[in-house]
């Protein structure tokens, strides 16, 4: 299997940006979701394993080798756990939209359960030696 050709190009931080762990199985299931159902193609998906990712990661104090949480940026403003998951949430099609009213939800139960569920996200869902590989039509809008 060959290799995607992803240029290195300047982030545009206006867009909304998903930086992902993409070992994560659950993380690259969510991948494949989003861009099934987003609203508008506009999401620019980072690895935290590249290059770029492993800054973002570092400038939000997340470790990117041991990461508990993925980043969900509007307008280079960063959503962290459950408000990230809301945040993204809004960028798509369907019954997920509803997650919005999770903000009704106190915000310590709502990290305590995202929590939860990143810390064992390998042991449940596994982990992958192969990076998530986009389609032709979506490369421009990964960084690996």
């Amino acid at each position: 299997m060959t290799k995607p050709n992803i240029e290195k190009k300047s982030l545009d931080k206006s867009q909304p940006i998903f930086l992902f762990d993409s070992v994560c199985v659950l993380c690259d299931s969510a991948v494949h979701y989003v861009l099934k159902h987003e609203l508008n193609s506009d999401i620019i998906f980072i690895s935290i394993q590249s290059e770029e990712g492993r800054k973002l990661a570092l400038s939000k104090d997340i470790d990117p080798d041991n990461p508990e949480t993925f980043i969900f940026f509007e307008n280079d403003l960063p959503h962290f756990k459950s408000s990230g998951v809301i945040a993204l949430s809004q960028h798509m099609r369907g019954v997920v939209r509803l997650m919005r009213f999770g903000t009704y939800i106190p915000k310590p139960i709502r990290d305590w359960l995202y929590e939860k569920v990143a810390r064992n996200r390998y042991k449940i869902f596994g982990k992958t030696d192969a990076c998530i590989i986009p389609d032709a039509d979506n490369q421009h809008r990964f960084v690996l």
